[in-house]
């Protein structure tokens, strides 16, 4: 079994001596990645900063491949660790390429002199996160999601054996989230970088890592691989959730749902009623919806969204009983959504809904447009 590269043994992390969070046991080997999730001002940022030796660890152990981390001189930690934290700095006349370049401290000797390696080191560093374009520009005229690349790219042509990271995703759009993720992925499999960071989104820390860490208001809740720590259940305790809800399976946040009587029953499924179940709660339309089948990808947006589902059990027909249950929301409804999802042999029990509204009188729309036009 391979060993821990990293290691915190009863580890406690606060400020001035004063412990705010203690009991930190944890340990990650060699190519993983792990990473820290929790509301603000949990501790994740001090944790991070005690690892990296910003601040001075209250009591406990930190091992770095074995060795004790309080002992190593700053260049031979600099040559293991690069750290990449939310902390701005403002370097005057300095570009793009001298930030980076700082990355080669550690080989440089103490004249701090480039060589032809190291210079291409930092070009490709560069290249890599997608800056060289703006390499001799003024690090401090870039935007805020240029600087984060930039300084992901200063520990990248550090060639360190872990990167610690607090939350690298922040000033980021879409794109370059996932390209930055994609690069640490990379780095963790391909050459056995170890990473250790904090993320705000967890539906990208369940995708990316290989151990998460809750962080709460009363310490680390719950460490293990995402699909062992994230539930539907422990999100919202972890993140003290009243109003809203967070989907494991689809890792998703949905809003709160609209209060009241349902005025609007929606025929759905396949995923085809999530645009409507979302987009009635955007406006606070109370609907319920039906009938959906229990391992349905709608079920799981519909359950925290709509006053009341009908549901049917997995892999089996429609029963007498769920149409009836559907039928009588039907009947105090105003208006039905037709969302389109096509008709099959266990389905087909929807079409008898959709069917039902019509001698019933009721409208039957199939676009939140429609909707729009018939409701106030």
């Amino acid at each position: 079994m391979d060993k821990p590269y990293l290691e915190l043994k009863s580890l406690a992390v606060g400020y001035a001596g004063l412990p705010l969070i203690s009991n930190i046991s944890l340990s990650l080997k060699k190519g993983e990645i792990m990473t820290l999730v929790g509301p603000n001002g949990s501790g994740k940022s001090t944790i991070l900063k005690t690892v990296t030796r910003r601040l001075p660890a209250v009591s406990g152990e930190i091992l770095l491949d074995g060795a004790d981390l309080r002992a190593m001189s700053g260049r031979r930690l600099a040559a293991k660790m690069a750290v990449v934290l939310t902390d701005r700095i403002r370097p005057e006349l300095e570009t793009c390429f001298d930030i980076v370049s700082a990355g080669r401290y550690p080989y440089t000797g103490s004249f701090g002199l480039l060589t032809s390696r190291d210079r291409d080191i930092v070009g490709r560093a560069l290249s890599q996160v997608n800056v060289a374009g703006i390499a001799d520009r003024d690090f401090n005229s870039v935007s805020d999601g240029q600087r984060q690349r930039v300084l992901l790219a200063r520990a990248i042509a550090q060639e360190p054996e872990i990167i610690v990271l607090d939350e690298p995703t922040s000033f980021l759009d879409i794109k370059h989230k996932i390209e930055l993720l994609e690069i640490l992925r990379g780095m963790a499999k391909e050459q056995g970088v170890t990473i250790l960071m904090s993320l705000h989104e967890i539906d990208l820390a369940s995708k990316i890592s290989d151990q998460i860490v809750c962080v709460g208001s009363e310490g680390i809740s719950a460490c293990g691989r995402p699909e062992e720590v994230f539930s539907d259940e422990s999100v919202r305790r972890l993140y003290d959730l009243e109003r809203g809800s967070y989907n494991a399976g689809l890792g998703s946040v949905e809003l709160a749902s609209p209060e009241g009587v349902p005025r609007v029953f929606v025929v759905g499924g396949g995923g085809y009623g999530i645009p409507f179940y979302r987009g009635l709660q955007k406006v606070g339309i109370p609907f319920s919806a039906g009938i959906l089948f229990e391992n349905d990808v709608d079920l799981a947006v519909a359950s925290p969204l709509a006053v009341k589902n009908v549901t049917c059990a997995a892999f089996s027909a429609m029963t007498d009983v769920q149409i009836a249950a559907a039928k009588a929301l039907i009947d105090t409804s105003d208006t039905v959504i037709d969302a389109g999802c096509p008709l099959g042999e266990l389905n087909r029990a929807n079409g008898e809904l959709l069917a039902y509204a019509r001698s019933e009188n009721k409208r039957v729309v199939h676009s939140l447009s429609e909707l729009a036009e018939v409701l106030p």
